[in-house]
């Protein structure tokens, strides 16, 4: 299982106008289910949903409610006056946790410049981890690259484990 603690749940949210009106498939969604199914995790999703914060807001708030350990939302990260992930997310947020988002910045940046662009936010609301990637397949492997390593930790530790 990865070192994951087990049964460990994560819901996937894909943040997009275009992918939800069915002009395009979601493929970055599913390259960050499949991801974190090889990482162990039980995968609820990906969900697929417009760029809207109301709606954001409340399928990252069922996804808190229904106990997932980790909900990782890809997509409307970015600068245009349509993407709202990050303020869906203020809006669930108990604690913001900065470092996670810089981490996957400055771990793109060095390929893809514009990664700095990204205004993804991660912390936890209640037991759950919520972190926003940017809406491509190479800034959700990008992700994927930088919690692997932590995902265990984070998880035991909002489950109430010992630090280690």
């Amino acid at each position: 299982m990865n070192g994951l603690v087990e049964g460990a749940r994560a819901v996937v949210v894909t943040a997009s106008n275009r992918a939800a009106a069915g002009v395009y498939p979601d493929r970055s969604g599913e390259v960050l289910a499949e991801g974190l199914r090889g990482l162990g995790f039980v995968v609820d999703g990906p969900h697929v949903l417009p760029d809207d914060r109301e709606e954001l807001a409340r399928v990252l708030r069922e996804a808190v409610a229904s106990g997932a350990d980790v909900v990782l939302t890809t997509g409307g990260t970015g600068l245009s006056p349509t993407d709202v992930t990050p303020e869906a997310t203020r809006d669930v947020l108990e604690r913001e946790a900065p470092g996670i988002a810089d981490a996957v910045r400055r771990y793109g940046a060095p390929q893809v410049p514009t990664a700095v662009l990204s205004r993804g936010l991660a912390g936890t609301a209640g037991r759950t981890l919520i972190v926003n990637l940017p809406g491509s397949t190479g800034g959700v492997r990008d992700g994927l690259a930088v919690l692997g390593p932590l995902l265990p930790h984070v998880v035991s530790q909002l489950r109430g484990g010992d630090h280690i």
